[in-house]
């Protein structure tokens, strides 16, 4: 026995590193019988079905269908922009694509032919009868819109908002096409020293 040794240093040096290791051991096992579940639980993959779910999934019943799973709440992100009120088929699916679009088509036709009226200015006051043309056909615009139900793709925001742009812009058209000189069709002092005001 060497000197400077006590009764501790001689019990280690019995048991050895051997003993250390079983009482490692012994306490690795310990710890792991109480937390084997958990952390198999963590760690191991879900495991796969045949038909593609993973285990953690539960199998919908026989009678669940996709409307019943389909949740009410509205989505955080929109992908398509939704249908304006009225914005449905002006006509029945049997009918011909054109006949669908029968308001728009209408509104667009007129226009055109107030546009093509005062290109071409065939006859005296051609200008002033092509754009007040224009003009009716936006205020026909407006009432179809008021009075359809479904106009196709004459119906770009709301029906109020829709009724507004169109009246007022086919009103404007109108009553400036009425006060274009020269031989004004309308006289209103008012608006007209407000045109002179804004073009000064």
């Amino acid at each position: 026995m060497g000197a400077g040794t006590s009764p501790a240093d001689r019990a280690a040096s019995a048991t050895g590193p051997a003993g250390e290791q079983a009482a490692d051991a012994a306490e690795v096992a310990a710890e792991g019988e109480a937390g084997a579940p958990a952390a198999d639980a963590a760690d191991a993959p879900a495991e796969e079905e045949p038909d593609g779910r993973t285990g953690s999934h539960a199998e919908p019943g026989p009678d669940a269908s996709p409307a019943a799973r389909r949740s009410r709440r509205f989505p955080s992100f929109t992908r398509d922009t939704a249908r304006p009120e009225g914005g449905g088929r002006a006509a029945g699916g049997d009918a011909p694509a054109p006949a669908r679009q029968w308001p728009l088509l209408a509104v667009l036709c007129t226009a055109g032919a107030g546009l093509l009226i005062v290109a071409a200015d065939p006859f005296d006051e051609a200008f002033r009868i092509g754009t007040i043309l224009i003009g009716v056909a936006l205020i026909g615009g407006a009432v179809l819109r008021l009075l359809v139900p479904s106009v196709g793709m004459l119906a770009v925001r709301s029906r109020f908002t829709d009724l507004v742009t169109y009246g007022l812009l086919g009103a404007l058209i109108v009553m400036l096409a009425l006060m274009a000189q020269p031989k004004p069709w309308l006289d209103i002092p008012i608006l007209e020293d407000a045109v002179h005001f804004t073009i000064r």
